[in-house]
């Protein structure tokens, strides 16, 4: 009897194997769960490796492949065939001072597989989002052919693309990573071009898969063609074989030669994630960690030197001051009146933008007009940081792979003298000759306690290996607006829906130099570029709102110190913000259409909220602040911003954690307000 009885068991339990197998066409299958149990990543190994997501049993990425091509000697290598595989739930968090919030949890599943070619597959499920990793195991150096990441979706749905345009030299890969958003299904998506992520695609119900890659070193960044259907497929900038002088006013070293691989590695290395952010509510998402989770951790031993902070900004407003007794422009006394205007409102940082030194080097053919050592000194007595901009190509004295040298001679250079950091400018690529310049640049940089902020880069992961490094800008920021053409009536650009789309996209990569804090302030009708008396687009208040919206360890204040002093009301509001939080809650948001955020720095709240060209109406529920009355200082868009966009209206109210504070943004408005 208890032999028939087995074998009634076995044959329901034999059927559920065979269907699974069957199902899986013969497929080995492997699987991984978020902590909470709503996303699953699926991991198949039959005639190639294929990964898959679902959220709460809804199809996220359909199987998509994995693969690579490594030539060693004279052999290919591709991933192979899985063997050994192990999986476990991990939990886990980390402390970091310069982001927006002091700890960040970094919960998740875990499945490591090991194939037969000595690679590992690292898969990784979170409750918002999953990426996988392969890490070489190969000891001998190798040239990796080419990476083949795909991210295929069930159905054609509307997506966001930030499309590479506006090419340095005419070169492919060579671009600012600077781009609008072009928002189309993904069978319109154009195939002739790249895309540069982080990308969206809105999957129903509002759910969004947002496509990114994260830990990028000694390795390229990933950019993303269409492929066939609606997959979106990666594409890495091969790697340079020489390269020469030019782009944009020669400030740019544009490959003249490419090879046909994309990285040549030493040995073993964990190559980038390859990573989808899952969320339900776009709101989510300006809360999201998935960036600082993925990325190395901290280098730098001691970084009680690091000082994030807020800096008046020469270039955006071409130093238009006035009321003075001297010519205003790139010279001594204007610096002198920069920081003495930086130190009466407690901002930290000056910066010396391109003009300074010779267009050849950071060490000769300094400006005349220029007295750094004088500036210093002043700087100085008043705890004022002076930070200096310089092209790339400066930095590394024009060669990518050897320029550790002049790097150190210039760094240690300007750090004797007193000098806090640069601005570094003109990268311009993401090849794996970039991305490791990008790293030798910060170690050196660290060593000398220097700050850097880096543009013409986005973030990819280098900004918690070294937090000395700032900012990246890889924006449509406020320098748009000064070139900015008319088209019938209005602006070309709507830069108010792209302010209120990058915190839910660019941001997710990490902090943006944006620029903000322009006094002049337009409507649609009334605005015009114009390079010496720039103006944004919005209110004022559209403006105040980015200081704290915008995730930028060193925070521009872009407009002249004359304008500031003008509007010192708002001045004083602006120069309180801090740069760096220890919380941050995402209160409400639609991507392209308004965000609402707070942020907690010790016990006070900053908050703030963004606005389109449409007019809106939100309610702050306060819940999160502590018990007891707290004051709040408000700044809102005046009755009469829709026809003058700088009418704004200060107040200050008693306020507790059970009220809930009715909003008006008014069209391109904001709202912002300080909370004790």
């Amino acid at each position: 009897m208890k032999k028939y009885l087995l074998s009634a068991l076995l044959i329901p339990a034999m059927l559920m194997s065979m269907s699974t197998w069957a199902a899986n066409e013969g497929k080995a299958h492997y699987e991984v769960s978020s902590p909470n149990g709503r996303v699953k990543v699926a991991v198949t190994n039959g005639n190639s490796i294929k990964w898959s997501i679902t959220y709460d049993g809804k199809t996220v990425l359909l199987p998509s492949e994995i693969n690579i091509q490594l030539q060693q000697a004279n052999k290919v290598i591709d991933l192979g065939k899985i063997g050994k595989v192990s999986k476990k739930q991990i939990q886990s968090s980390f402390n970091n001072p310069f982001y927006k919030k002091a700890t960040i949890k970094d919960d998740y599943g875990q499945l490591l597989l090991y194939t037969n070619q000595k690679f590992t597959i690292e898969v990784r499920a979170y409750n918002d989002g999953a990426a996988y990793r392969l890490i070489s195991g190969h000891t001998k150096p190798t040239v990796v052919m080419n990476e083949v990441v795909e991210y295929c979706f069930d159905a054609d749905y509307q997506a966001f693309v930030p499309y590479v345009n506006d090419t340095r030299g005419g070169e492919r890969y060579c671009y600012s990573f600077e781009s609008y958003y072009d928002e189309q299904p993904l069978s319109k998506m154009f195939t002739d071009s790249l895309a540069i992520t982080p990308l969206a695609v809105c999957l129903p119900e509002g759910m969004k898969a947002i496509v990114m890659d994260a830990g990028v070193e000694n390795y390229p960044g990933m950019m993303l063609v269409k492929d066939r259907g609606n997959t979106l497929k990666a594409q890495f900038a091969p790697y340079p074989l020489a390269q020469e002088i030019g782009g944009f006013d020669r400030l740019n070293l544009v490959p003249s030669k490419r090879a046909d691989y994309i990285a040549k590695l030493q040995g073993r290395q964990s190559l980038p994630w390859r990573t989808v952010v899952i969320t339900e509510k776009d709101a989510d998402i300006l809360n999201c960690d998935m960036s600082q989770r993925l990325a190395p951790a901290c280098r730098i031993a001691d970084t009680s030197w690091i000082h994030p902070g807020k800096v008046a900004w020469d270039w955006w407003n071409n130093c238009n001051i006035t009321g003075v007794d001297f010519p205003s422009g790139m010279n001594t006394n204007t610096y002198l009146y920069y920081i003495d205007f930086a130190a009466k409102n407690h901002i930290e940082y000056i910066i010396i933008d391109e003009g300074w030194s010779g267009q050849e080097s950071l060490m000769s053919n300094i400006s005349d007009e220029i007295d750094l050592k004088r500036l210093i000194a002043h700087g100085q007595e008043k705890g004022v940081g002076i930070i200096l901009w310089s092209s790339w190509r400066n930095l590394i004295g024009n060669d990518p792979l050897g320029g550790t040298t002049v790097c150190e001679q210039v760094m240690k250079h300007y750090a004797d003298m007193g000098i806090k950091g640069f601005k570094v400018d003109f990268f311009d690529r993401d090849d794996q000759q970039v991305i490791a310049s990008a790293y030798q640049m910060a170690e050196c940089a660290a060593r000398h306690h220097l700050v850097l902020d880096y543009h013409g880069l986005k973030p990819f992961g280098i900004q918690r290996a070294y937090p000395n490094i700032f900012n990246f800008e890889g924006v449509k920021g406020l320098e748009n607006s000064k070139w900015e053409p008319r088209v019938g009536n209005g602006p070309l650009h709507d830069q108010p829906h792209y302010d209120v789309t990058i915190p839910y996209l660019r941001m997710l990569a990490g902090p943006l130099d944006y620029t903000p804090g322009a006094m002049a302030n337009a409507m649609k009708d009334s605005f015009f570029g114009n390079n010496d008396h720039p103006m944004s687009q919005g209110t004022r208040v559209h403006q105040m709102a980015m200081y704290t919206t915008f995730e930028a360890p060193l925070q521009m204040l872009a407009d002249s110190p004359t304008k500031y002093m003008q509007n010192q009301e708002c001045t004083d509001f602006i120069a309180q913000v801090p740069t760096t939080f220890d919380e941050t809650i995402a209160l409400d948001g639609e991507l392209g259409k308004y965000t609402l955020i707070a942020r907690r720095k010790g016990s006070t709240w900053y908050l703030a909220a963004m606005t389109d060209w449409v007019p809106r109406d939100l309610t702050v529920d306060l819940s999160f602040l502590g018990s007891g009355q707290h004051q709040a200082d408000i700044f809102a868009d005046g009755v009469n911003a829709g026809k003058e966009a700088t009418d704004y209206l200060h107040t200050r109210k008693t306020v507790s954690s059970s009220d809930r504070l009715p909003i008006h943004l008014s069209s391109g408005g904001g709202w912002t307000a300080i909370i004790r």
